[in-house]
């Protein structure tokens, strides 16, 4: 009895994938054969573009999010210092700026006033001097050279006066132009590296770009994220699909936009789909000349969005209705 009952059992698995297989072969060959295909999704993955602790997480696993929805936060701590640091910088650089514009200060051109009046009295004690001695000179009782010596103090006394008057009328102008040209390039240089500061804190916590069911969480809070290493993946609606084979004798019927309907374990009914793409080769194409039996075994693959995507998980199997069948 003991040597019997294993090939019993040896003779039951193999009538069961007898009568599996004769299954199989019927359902391929009937009237009512339906396409074998399955839900795929495209991940989207979020990330932050520094290194730091996940210091909140907004979402769990499974759940759903609205588009613009804050998923998590990276620490901010050292980012947020380094912006204030770049609008710090910033608000020097417009400062000198606006400083080499104004020119200097009351004060420092009340000091070119004092010189020039100072200069004005020399020019004026000067040319009285050579008023003076003019008349002397010409009547003999001074040197000719006398003369001219007063006149070099003078015309000096007047050079004096016209370089204290420019010296004043510089000062109130400002800086010359390539000097603020350059002051300005230093600011608007500040000014993008505050805006860059600004846009990797914004994002430290990016939003949900669509809406999506949070497929799964990487980093966990407290935990160090690598910078642009995912901290979770969410799946879109608008990225969850079917794909299902074709036959090469069918593969005409099936066209972008055209619409199928598919059947899956735990679905209420029918549901429909409308087809996105069709691959332009076969698969399983056999290494020999195509002949009639050989064309039999070709397929294409057919993409297709479904209408109601939410309820869908990837790797779920489905069953499409042919569209020849549904004729």
């Amino acid at each position: 009895m003991r040597r019997i009952r294993p090939v019993v059992m040896i003779v039951a698995a193999v009538a069961v994938v007898a009568l599996l297989g004769w299954g199989l072969v019927l359902r391929g060959n009937g009237e009512g054969q339906t396409l074998s295909g399955y839900v795929e999704g495209d991940l989207v993955y979020l990330a932050a573009p520094v290194s730091g602790a996940v210091q909140t997480l907004y979402v769990q696993e499974g759940e759903r999010v609205a588009a613009g929805a804050a998923t998590f936060l990276v620490d901010p701590q050292v980012p947020r210092a380094q912006a204030e640091s770049a609008a710090a910088a910033l608000a020097a650089a417009e400062a000198h700026a606006d400083d080499l514009r104004k020119g200097q200060r009351a004060q420092e051109q009340a000091v070119y006033d004092a010189q020039l009046a100072a200069a004005e009295a020399q020019l004026r004690q000067a040319q009285a001097d050579y008023d003076r001695i003019a008349p002397l000179v010409a009547r003999g009782i001074y040197a000719p050279a006398r003369l001219d010596q007063q006149r070099a103090a003078r015309d000096t006394a007047r050079a004096q006066v016209e370089t204290v008057r420019r010296q004043r009328a510089v000062a109130a102008l400002g800086a010359r132009s390539d000097a603020i040209a350059a002051a300005d390039q230093q600011a608007a240089q500040a000014r993008g590296g505050l805006s860059g500061a600004e846009a990797v804190l914004r994002t430290l916590s990016p939003p949900a770009p669509t809406a999506a069911r949070v497929q799964q969480i990487f980093f966990r809070q407290g935990e160090w994220a690598p910078a642009n290493q995912p901290v979770l993946a969410l799946l879109p609606d608008a990225r969850i699909k079917l794909r299902f084979f074709v036959p090469e004798r069918s593969v005409s019927l099936y066209r972008p936009g055209t619409t199928v309907q598919f059947g899956c374990d735990g679905c209420p009914g029918l549901r429909t789909a409308r087809i996105r793409w069709v691959s332009a080769t076969a698969e399983f194409t056999p290494p020999v000349l195509y002949s009639r039996g050989s064309r039999d075994r070709l397929v294409f693959m057919v993409e297709a969005t479904p209408e109601d995507p939410t309820s869908l998980n990837p790797g779920l199997p489905v069953d499409v209705v042919p569209l020849d069948a549904a004729r």
